[in-house]
């Protein structure tokens, strides 16, 4: 029996719905991209900062 908690209330995954189930699986790949994109989104920051610093180099 695998548990999960959804707005602190536990539920059953065996005895969920397959609609349910399948909203669960396309919430869980949503919550990955956001996640990976949050990661990509911090390395074009860096790189942002970098490329700022090499131009101010090149203008002086």
């Amino acid at each position: 029996m695998t548990l999960i908690k959804i707005d602190e209330k536990e539920y059953d995954l065996d005895k969920l719905s397959e609609e349910a189930k399948n909203q669960l699986t396309s919430i869980q790949y949503v919550d990955a991209e956001l996640q990976r994109l949050s990661a990509q989104v911090a390395v074009l920051q860096t790189a942002r900062i970098a490329y700022s610093r090499a131009l101010n180099e090149a203008l002086e």
